[in-house]
């Protein structure tokens, strides 16, 4: 298993309640998978987008740390491409 960095933007007229709802089935779409979510950072919140996305100017950014292998990472880019309510998500190795 190696360490991996995971920053995704939720859409911005999510309330806390469904955000909060929305995390946690991304991140059980980790665990279900063999995968350990070690961090999770919300300090970058609401943000204005550099550029519209889906018609969005607002994401919610989140920043996980996570210890997985290559299949709990397919099978969570797999799904968080379809999810409505994922702008965009960037997978990258954590060096640290």
């Amino acid at each position: 298993m190696r360490n991996y960095e995971i920053m995704y933007i939720l859409k911005a007229d999510l309330d806390e309640a469904g955000r909060a709802a929305e995390m946690e089935k991304l991140h059980a779409l980790l665990t279900e998978n063999g995968a350990e979510v070690k961090k999770v950072d919300e300090s970058m919140g609401l943000r204005d987008l550099a550029y519209p996305i889906k018609d969005e100017v607002k994401g919610f950014y989140v920043v996980i740390k996570v210890s997985a292998d290559d299949q709990a990472l397919y099978q969570f880019n797999r799904k968080v491409r379809h999810n409505p309510s994922v702008l965009r998500h960037l997978i990258v190795v954590d060096h640290e």
